[in-house]
Formats: C-alpha cells, structure tokens, sequence
C-alpha cells in the first residue's frame, strides 16, 4: 500500500506559529501553533523584537507534533510562510542575533530624515515608514550598536527558517518588496536605495525565487526530527502572497485576504503605482507578478478581541445564529481600520448606538458592528483600487480566517455588488498556498482545491443607510480627535 502524499509549511505570523501537514489534493492533515513571544525593548514601546532560538524551538517543537499526527505520510517537500516585514538579523557565523516582527516601529523617528521620498516611491511602490525594514535597521543602528555592527546578513522570516533547515540563505522577492532596499520594478537589490538608507549592501543576500529547490533538509534536522535525508527544502514566501496564490486566481483578478490585516489585492502585470501614493505595489511569488494592493490595516485582531469579551465561552457558530436574528444595524463602530483615501489613521475608535439605550441592544449587535465597520472598510479600499485599477469582472476572490463569518462575507459582496468566490480550506490561506508551491515545485500532479462556493450580492434596505450612518461616524471621529491633537 503506497504511503499517503503531503508538504509540510511554517507558518509564522504576526500573532502565532503554525506547522501544518497539507496532503497533495490541498486538504490539511493536522496542524499545530503557538503563541509567538515578543519582547518590548526597555524605554521604547515601539521597540518589539522576538528570540530566534525561542521561535525555533517552538517549531520544532510543532513540528514533532505534526510528524506524530500525521504518521504514515510521505513528506514530499517543507517550505516557509511569514508575515511580510519582519526580518532576522544574522551574524557572520550564521547565527540569529536578533528578530525584529512587522509590528516593531523602533525606526519611527527617522522616518522624517529620509531623503526624496517620491523616488523612494518611484522604486519600491510604498511610501516609506517605520513598518519596513530598512527603517528597523535604522533603529537597532542608533539604538543597538552593538547588534548592528555584528550583522552579516539579514533575512525575512521565513527564508530564516528555510535556512534552518536548509543551510541556505536567500532572500524571496516579494518578501525583499518590503525591505525599502529593492526595486520592485527592476526586481533586484538596489544600490540607489541602499545609499538613501545607509545600508551596506552586502548584508542582503542573494534573492530566490518562490518555488526554488534549496536543498535536501539538513542532517542535524534530519536526525533530530527523525525525516528521511532527501526531503527537499522549497522557498515559500510571504503570507499574503501566499494566501493569494491559495485562490489560484489569473492575472487580472482582485483577491482580498482577511486576517489580523486586510489587504485587498489586484494581481497585475505591469508595474504600476498610484499618483496620490495610496497604494503599494510588490512582487507576487509567480514570476513576472505582481500585486497592487490596498489594505485596511488592523481588522480581525478587533473581531476576535470583542469576541473575547462578549463570547469568551461560545464558538463563531453561536455568533452566526444571533446574527440572523438581528434586527437592523442597533450599533455603528469604527475601531482603526486604515483608508487608502485618508491621510492620517484614525487613533480613536468607538461604538455608537441610539440613546437611551434600546432594548433591542445585545452582544450579538456590537459584533456585527465591528463585521460591518471591516465590510465597509474593505469597500472604501477596493473603490481606491479600482480607481487607479479600473475592475470589471463581476467577481472578487476571498480568503482567510475573516470569511470564517458568512453574515460578513456576505456584507463583502453586498457592498462591493461583485460575486465573492472562496475555496475550500480557505482560513488558512497561507498554508495551502505553501503547499500548492511546493506541489507545483516537484512537479505533483492531480487535482488540487477544487471545491468553490460563491455568495452572490443581495440588495437590503438598510444597507444605504447603515454605510451613510458608518461614514459619518469615521468622520465625526477623525474630526474630533485631529483637533485633540492640534489643542
């Protein structure tokens, strides 16, 4: 009896690590996680950084689970997932120094220093903030002297821990696009923007195509997780791209990915970028693609917080049924959701319902308030999009563990009036897309994530004015608390 077929990915992301077993039809056969730990740098609040021997031992520690679960599989290949952003810094003897993840902003305060930032632009399709990682470097330069005259490469996360098991080091295109160091257009280091940010250029290592065979594992990590010698190690890449690759979508189609952010992405051809700065463009992990891209910032990291408070004990399915019961929009919310069109993000949030308070206000209306405030957040971005994008195909593709919701999967395509399309195994996007590279990598065939359900818009009568009444409430807030700033 042959063995059954799958890949194994990391997944390393913003909020926790995972390790899945994916069979070769895209069907997950186990998967485990755990919380990622992060440190707050003493003086500095702004400042995170994780331990990279705490993060690999916590995947090899996921990783022994999934081989026991999965037993009687044949791994064909392993590759790596992670959030775009975040970097290791490595040492000349190939050692981890430190991680910085995609929420640590210790470079916010140089962010005004940098030089031409309508060139920078030009370049790396996104304006420059502390959020990419040249601007980290900048940070642990200034602050961190001692770590940063040890660094002898740096690496996005997931390339690190395809070096771990690997060997090799190498730096995967669409996770060099959030560097700040590389022209997206040119799809190369760039010695012009290293200049801009004071980077010595020999710490960037060499760039690797998503699906490049690295090598077989490494014998240490053969023999300590007990795999045979020839599994081979595949470049994965970044998450949202990965994610998006999950849908199988062609060139042309927009595909939004819900989860701790919510990028709302058109997959193009050509490099293109928006006059006003709105939007970013970077390289897709298909060759010859890329991605233009809108994104509403923090979105279901607000889902599940109030789910913690208001269904600490109960799962999403209790959430759907009270929702169908649910008479009308009783609470409006907007809780920091970015804007594409908006100059500044807003910094205050809040609920806002009739007074007095109505019998009819349950739990169930504050949750659907932060489901609609996402919904409404996605349309704003995807009408940014499309304006420097114009989208005529009457569909969008979704995935992500947002969708989990179908009141809000359904509000997404109510208010975008397309036909929202998503697969199966479509809340852990990431991980199927690391296996459908793997799978395309070695050459498997057969079929893969076939399975495709659709929710078509529906016209309510509400929906005008619960979008007017979302509008003016993001508005009331932004007004209201830029003139705090200013007094």
């Amino acid at each position: 009896m042959s063995l059954k077929q799958g890949y194994m990915i990391v997944d390393i992301g913003t909020g926790n690590v995972r390790v899945a077993m994916v069979g070769a039809e895209g069907e997950i056969l186990d998967m485990q996680r755990d919380n990622v730990v992060y440190k707050e740098e003493e003086g500095c609040s702004e400042a995170l950084s994780f331990d990279p021997e705490i993060l690999w031992s916590q995947i090899l520690h996921l990783t022994k689970k999934v081989l026991q679960s999965a037993k009687g599989v044949e791994i064909r290949a392993i590759t790596a997932s992670s959030q775009r952003e975040g970097i290791v810094l490595m040492d000349e003897e190939g050692k981890a120094l430190i991680g910085l993840p995609n929420h640590d902003h210790r470079g916010r305060q140089w962010e005004d220093t940098v030089q031409n930032k309508n060139r920078v632009y030009e370049l790396v399709g996104r304006y420059p903030t502390s959020l990419f990682s040249a601007l980290k470097l900048r940070g642990i330069k200034e602050k961190s002297p001692a770590i940063y005259e040890k660094i002898d490469k740096i690496l996005s996360i997931s390339d690190w821990a395809q070096y771990m098991f690997s060997g090799v080091m190498g730096y995967e295109h669409s996770q060099a696009s959030e560097t700040l160091l590389y022209d997206v257009a040119e799809t190369r280091w760039s010695e012009e923007l290293c200049g801009i940010f004071g980077v010595d250029q020999r710490i960037l290592p060499d760039l690797h195509h998503s699906g490049t065979l690295l090598g077989n594992i490494l014998p240490e990590q053969s023999e300590l997780l007990d795999l045979p010698s020839n599994i081979t190690v595949i470049v994965g890449g970044a998450d949202t791209q990965l994610a998006i690759k999950s849908t199988q979508p062609i060139t042309g189609d927009i595909v939004i990915v819900s989860g701790t952010t919510t990028p709302i992405i058109k997959v193009i051809e050509k490099y293109q970028l928006d006059p006003k700065q709105r939007t970013w463009t970077g390289r897709h992990i298909e060759k010859g693609a890329l991605v233009l891209e809108a994104n509403a910032g923090v979105t279901g990291l607000n889902y599940q917080r109030v789910k913690e408070i208001f269904y600490p004990n109960e799962g999403y399915e209790v959430i759907e049924k009270e929702l169908k019961n649910a008479n009308g929009h009783q609470c409006i919310a907007s809780l920091g959701s970015l804007l594409a069109n908006e100059p500044k993000p807003l910094i205050r949030g809040g609920f806002i319902f009739n007074a007095p308070v109505s019998h009819q206000l349950t739990r169930s209306s504050f949750v659907q308030a932060v489901l609609w405030d996402i919904a409404c957040s996605i349309k704003e971005n995807y009408e940014v999009l499309c304006e420097v994008e114009p989208y005529e195909r009457d569909y969008v593709w979704v995935c992500g563990g947002g969708f989990q919701s179908p009141t809000f999967t359904q509000y997404v395509a109510n208010l975008i009036n397309k036909r929202v399309m998503i697969r199966n195994n479509f809340s852990q996007a990431s991980v199927v897309g690391g296996a459908l590279v793997c799978r395309e990598s070695l050459g498997d065939e057969g079929q893969f994530g076939t399975e495709v359900k659709e929710f078509y818009p529906e016209t309510q009568v509400d929906l005008h004015n619960a979008y007017k009444e979302w509008k003016n409430l993001r508005t009331g807030l932004s007004r209201l608390y830029s003139r705090e700033v200013e007094e």
